[in-house]
């Protein structure tokens, strides 16, 4: 039996071929760096959402699970530098100089972070206490907790700043990076929890934590954490010598605000993989207009691209939760095992 390729060794890649074995089908797991577990590992998230487990934990989980599968074939440190053929008839040649013959693939390789230089006028770059979410959630996953990068001090004020990246049509960003809300205002809460004397304000032009988090997040942050939320469009980032000063105008009494903080934090948005023009020339599939892989509507197979056999799963198609991504590669597993016979497990080992 052919073996499936699936690249990208992050949550939805670790699903995809988790959910393969289960039904007997062999895969390849191929991913570019030294180990698995995509963003959440080597970005060092703290607890996710919506499950409130620690990235480590679930993330780390999935990785083992994989690992002592006899039916996954794991190579890291390993890209995919060609791949010729058709469906059931594949062929990919890795850059270790090996070839794959495999009945169709599946590309799981995730996102960018947005970088936070791209938005200077925020003062990322200029004042070492203007950080990201994902440094952020690096303080909180390491134990060492939330400290000023300056001085190591807590903060005592912090403001979180939603859409760096996302909904801004001035640096080429249009889409909304659907789950940076939602992060933010548990972040908030994070916070809060850590250092219950210290003021957090979240500065918004619209909250989107759609579904459930409505309640969970936005309104729990608010009524038990006790997180500020101000609608506002921000002019910039500068600072006094002391402190940070976040400037620019109330949009919901029309007037300029400024106020002192300790730390400011970037929310920032999900970008297309930095690789997607080269996984889109490999794989022969089409690009999104704003540069993620094309994804088919969802009413026949699900995750298929403009490539019959090649299909995609999580935030290679764009932003996605993490549970979001993990459900779509499982759909995607089942897709691409539609294109042959599957047989029991017991008779693939």
């Amino acid at each position: 039996m052919k073996p499936i390729l699936v690249v990208g060794g992050g949550p939805a890649g670790l699903a995809a071929t988790h959910a393969l074995a289960n039904v007997g089908q062999p895969s390849v797991l191929v991913e570019k760096r030294d180990r698995l577990g995509g963003a959440p590992i080597f970005s060092g998230y703290a607890k996710l959402v919506p499950s409130g487990r620690w990235a480590n934990e679930a993330i780390g989980g999935m990785v083992s699970r994989i690992e002592t599968d006899s039916l996954i074939s794991i190579k890291t440190n390993t890209t995919v530098v060609s791949f010729d053929g058709d469906p059931n008839n594949f062929t990919a040649k890795l850059s270790d100089g090996t070839s794959i013959d495999c009945a169709s693939a599946i590309l799981t390789t995730g996102f960018s972070h947005f970088d936070s230089v791209n938005k200077p006028e925020w003062g990322f770059g200029m004042f070492p206490d203007v950080v990201t979410t994902t440094q952020v959630e690096q303080m909180i996953s390491s134990g060492k907790g939330v400290r000023c990068l300056s001085d190591g001090r807590k903060p005592k004020r912090v403001a979180i700043l939603l859409c760096v990246g996302s909904r801004d049509r001035q640096i080429g960003r249009e889409w909304c990076s659907k789950i940076c809300c939602t992060v933010s205002a548990n972040l908030a809460m994070e916070i809060r929890e850590e250092l219950p004397d210290c003021h957090v304000y979240i500065y918004y032009m619209d909250i989107r934590t759609f579904g459930h988090y409505e309640s969970d997040y936005y309104w729990r942050s608010q009524e038990e954490f006790k997180v500020k939320y101000i609608k506002a469009r921000i002019a910039e980032v500068t600072s006094d010598g002391k402190q940070l000063i976040v400037k620019g105008e109330d949009t919901l009494v029309k007037r300029p605000i400024t106020i002192p903080f300790d730390m400011v934090v970037h929310a920032i948005g999900m970008d297309p993989n930095v690789d997607n023009m080269t996984i889109s020339a490999i794989f022969g599939v089409e690009l999104h207009k704003h540069g993620y892989i094309a994804r088919k509507d969802t009413y026949g197979l699900m995750g298929a691209t403009s490539r019959p056999g090649v299909f995609v799963a999580g935030s290679a198609i764009g932003p996605e939760t993490i549970d979001d991504s993990i459900a779509q590669a499982n759909a995607a597993a089942m897709s691409a095992l539609s294109l042959g016979r599957s047989i029991p497990r017991e008779a693939a080992e």
